[in-house]
C-alpha cells in the first residue's frame, strides 16, 4: 500500500485549483493539505506544512514559482504547472521535477502524479540549476522572517562580503547568502557588468571613471558612490561607458 502523500496545491487561479482538486479525488493515497493563491502564502505554507508534494504554478503574484523554490529551500516534489512553456524542456532535462502545461488531462496529470511519487525516492537534484539558469527581473531576499523584493531596475550595485552579497539600492542595502558569481550569471550582461571581483555594477547607474592613480580607477555612481575598478573590470566597462 502506497504511502498517504500531502500534498499542497499553489495557483493563483480558483478555477485551476478547483479542476486540480478534482483531478486528485481519484488520487485516495493523496491527501490535500492546503492551497496558496500567490507566492507569498505559498512559501508561508511550504515552511508550515513540509508538504511531500507541490502542485506549484511559475507565474503568480508578489513571488513566481522559482522564487518560491529559492525562499524555502525545496528541491523535490514539486509538479510544475503553467499556461507557459518556456520553462519545460529545461524541467525535463533535469529530471528533477515534472511539468503541466496548462490545460492539461487527467491522464497527462495522474502520469505526473506517478512520476513525482518515484522521484521522493530519489535524492534531490538541480532544482537550484533551473532558477540559477533563469534571468532575473528582481531578487528575492528573506531577512529576519520577512521577503524583501527587490526590482533590478532600482539596483545600482552588488558587492561580496564574505559567504553574502550585498545588494544596494534606492540608497538601501540588504545581505543575501549567495556567491556573487551565482547572481551575475542571472544577470543581463547588457545592463550589469563585472567591473572588479567583489563588484558588479548596473550600467546605468555609472556616471564616469575616474583615475586615481597611475594603475587605478574607481566608478563613480550618480548616487556619488565609488567603486572599484579592476584591469578586466575597466576592459569590460570600457565597451559601454562613453566617457572613455
Amino acid at each position: 500500500m502506497n504511502k498517504i502523500l500531502q500534498l499542497l496545491i499553489v495557483d493563483d487561479e480558483p478555477l485551476a485549483r478547483a479542476l486540480t482538486r478534482e483531478y486528485l479525488a481519484k488520487h485516495t493515497d493523496i491527501n490535500i493539505i492546503g492551497e496558496a493563491a500567490n507566492g507569498l502564502a505559498a512559501v508561508e505554507a511550504i515552511n508550515k506544512l513540509a508538504p511531500d508534494l507541490i502542485l506549484l504554478d511559475i507565474f503568480m503574484p508578489k513571488l513566481n514559482g522559482l522564487e518560491v523554490l529559492e525562499l524555502t529551500g525545496r528541491s523535490s516534489g514539486v509538479i510544475f504547472t503553467t499556461a507557459y512553456d518556456q520553462y519545460a524542456l529545461k524541467a525535463f532535462d533535469l529530471h528533477a521535477v515534472d511539468y503541466l502545461l496548462k490545460p492539461f488531462s487527467q491522464a497527462r496529470f495522474d502520469d505526473a502524479i506517478a512520476r513525482a511519487r518515484k522521484l521522493l525516492d530519489v535524492p534531490p537534484v538541480n532544482i537550484p540549476e533551473l532558477i540559477a539558469d533563469t534571468k532575473l527581473e528582481r531578487i528575492v531576499v528573506r531577512d529576519r522572517g520577512q521577503i524583501h523584493i527587490v526590482p533590478l531596475s532600482e539596483v545600482d550595485y552588488v558587492e561580496a562580503q564574505d559567504d553574502y552579497i550585498s545588494i544596494h539600492w534606492n540608497g538601501k542595502a540588504i545581505l543575501k547568502t549567495q556567491s556573487l558569481s551565482s547572481l551575475e550569471a542571472q544577470l543581463d550582461e547588457q545592463e550589469f557588468v563585472r567591473i572588479h571581483r567583489s563588484v558588479i555594477v548596473k550600467l546605468s547607474a555609472v556616471k564616469y571613471l575616474e583615475r586615481i592613480s597611475k594603475d587605478a580607477q574607481v566608478a563613480v555612481l550618480h548616487s556619488g558612490v565609488k567603486l572599484p575598478v579592476s584591469r578586466a573590470g575597466y576592459e569590460r566597462l570600457k565597451v559601454f561607458v562613453s566617457q572613455l
